[in-house]
């Protein structure tokens, strides 16, 4: 998903002695490391923290998805650490990834890595670290997804009116990463609302809330026609492209779940005649946006099918199939838990065994893609 670009001149230094060899640059199996690699962890942070949501009790299913948040945090440490190596020994390939429209969309899964993982500390990780290690590490992993979403989401659009060279046939459903980032801060935000003191600070964070998960849902509004006329105009996206599809699964899941989310903290932040409004604005939303959600997955899963049988290889982006489907999850428990309907509960069950099998199959694909260092290599 990478395309070609020429990275940026360099300013020139000392000159070379003639015959002196040149120095290897370190760590070369970094240089082709993109910030897509975050996906690994958002789609593993979503299966703990979409298996804790579950409307129905399965014995052991808290204990398991435990020890998948513990693989996620493990993985964030991972990849930071990779990611900083790279900027630091080929920061000429980190600047021209953020040049290239095809990779600079990704930063936005820095964010979410660092909420997802952050969500489920709050969740679970006091079964492992205890109450007060875990409230702090969620605060902090909270305002530093925070602040890198927001960041993103002004800094990419920004690049891609002033330098990215775009053509009309070259929307992507990969635009809309930058902008779902403060949607998923939207919805670990009430998870931190209990932990502060009553009054000010607790309406200040369901109101800050509130703002992203505006300002996400309104630029999503923006991307999604764009995306879906370039599909009408210019025919299906290229086979290794395909899986970006159920990216859009991502905003609509994840705007059902925030919504939801602060609508059940509302009594304990704001006046009652307010959170009453918000509740039903919970289910006024939630509802329609899950059915276009339903549609989106049937349009997409039909998409991937077709391009399974032309031959669709593996890539990183076999992981949009486990964070954007992870949203739908919590969304349509939210739902089952706010309506009492057994059919949201049996939705949400179902598309969990959906996220659980994605994140296997990309998983593994994943771990031999590295031993065979296909996944490191520079980009055809």
């Amino acid at each position: 998903m990478v395309t070609a670009v020429q990275p940026l001149p360099r300013t020139p230094g000392p000159a070379r002695t003639a015959g002196a060899p040149a120095s290897a640059p370190r760590l070369p199996s970094l240089r082709h490391l993109g910030p897509n690699w975050y996906a690994a962890v958002m789609g593993t942070a979503i299966v703990a923290g979409a298996g804790v949501a579950l409307p129905v009790d399965v014995p052991g299913l808290r204990a398991a998805c435990t020890g998948v948040w513990a693989l996620s945090a493990v993985l964030l440490a991972v990849v930071l650490t990779a990611r900083a190596a790279h900027w630091v020994h080929h920061r000429d390939q980190a600047r021209a990834h953020l040049l290239d429209p095809a990779v600079a969309p990704f930063y936005g899964c820095l964010s979410m890595a660092l909420l997802a993982v952050g969500g489920g500390t709050l969740t679970l990780g006091a079964d492992v670290v205890g109450e007060g290690p875990a409230t702090t590490a969620g605060f902090a992993l909270f305002g530093a997804g925070t602040f890198v979403g927001l960041v993103t989401a002004v800094a990419v659009p920004y690049l891609m009116v002033v330098r990215h060279r775009l053509t009309p046939g070259s929307a992507s459903p990969v635009w809309l990463l930058p902008v779902v980032a403060p949607m998923v801060s939207a919805s670990t935000g009430p998870l931190l609302v209990p932990h502060l003191p009553p009054g000010q600070w607790r309406e200040a964070m369901l109101l800050a809330s509130y703002t992203m998960f505006g300002l996400s849902l309104l630029a999503t509004m923006l991307v999604l026609p764009v995306v879906f006329a370039r599909l009408v105009h210019h025919g299906p996206l290229p086979l290794a492209l395909t899986p970006s599809l159920f990216l859009v699964l991502g905003p609509l899941g994840q705007s059902t779940t925030a919504v939801h989310k602060l609508a059940d903290v509302a009594p304990e932040a704001i006046e009652a005649a307010y959170a009453s409004a918000l509740g039903a604005l919970a289910l006024v939303h939630g509802v329609p946006v899950m059915g276009f959600a339903l549609l989106w997955l049937a349009l997409a899963a039909a998409m991937v099918l077709r391009a399974a049988r032309r031959g669709m290889p593996f890539t990183m982006g076999w992981w949009a199939f486990t964070f954007p489907v992870g949203t739908c999850v919590t969304g349509a428990g939210a739902l089952a838990e706010r309506t009492g309907l057994v059919a949201y509960a049996w939705l949400s069950v179902g598309l969990y065994a959906f996220l659980v099998t994605a994140w296997a199959v990309a998983a593994a694909l994943t771990v031999r893609g590295l031993l065979c260092r296909e996944l490191l290599a520079a980009p055809r």
